[in-house]
């Protein structure tokens, strides 16, 4: 691996530990795609995104036909935006849960560790591309578009990259 290459994965790594919230998209068995907002597991990104799920949900259901999703992220913050594809499977690991449960998620799981149809969803993400906008203020940047729309340039909407996981 070159130095470019990992400095783009330690990028990638960075832009999802920022971002935390995310939509995951599967497709249902008629080929329709579906998002819903997840909340990232706090581990540090190694390929893997682990999210906590019902295993009779439409989620679960899905990843089961058509494995392949997507997850993207969108860090208001920094105006920086992730998309990653992979591969999302059911996992029943007690123990895996146990080690990734925090307080919060009693607002979706009220009964904790032990609610009932409790599971996990591993996504293997394969690939990222990631957008970093060209400039840190959110008004420069809206002032940009705006700026564009009134003259018909194109705004600098930063640089895209693709990374390989």
């Amino acid at each position: 691996m070159t130095d470019i290459e990992q400095e783009r994965r330690d990028k990638v790594k960075q832009m999802i530990a920022d971002a935390r919230i995310c939509m995951l998209t599967t497709m249902t068995a008629d080929g329709k795609h579906v998002s819903r907002p997840m909340a990232l597991q706090d581990v540090e990104f190694d390929g893997d995104l682990w999210f906590f799920a019902y295993s009779d949900s439409d989620l679960v259901e899905q990843i089961a036909v058509h494995p392949q999703v997507n997850v993207s992220f969108s860090d208001q913050k920094q105006n920086n935006w992730i998309s990653l594809a992979g591969e999302a499977v059911r996992t029943d690991d007690p123990a895996k849960a146990k080690e990734l449960w925090s307080a919060p998620l009693k607002a979706w799981f009220p009964d904790g560790l032990e609610t009932p149809n409790l599971t996990l969803v591993k996504v293997n993400a394969d690939t990222a591309e990631y957008w970093e906008a060209a400039h840190s203020s959110k008004v420069v940047t809206l002032l940009g578009y705006a700026k564009a729309a009134v003259t018909g340039k194109t705004p600098d909407a930063g640089e895209n990259e693709t990374v390989r996981l």
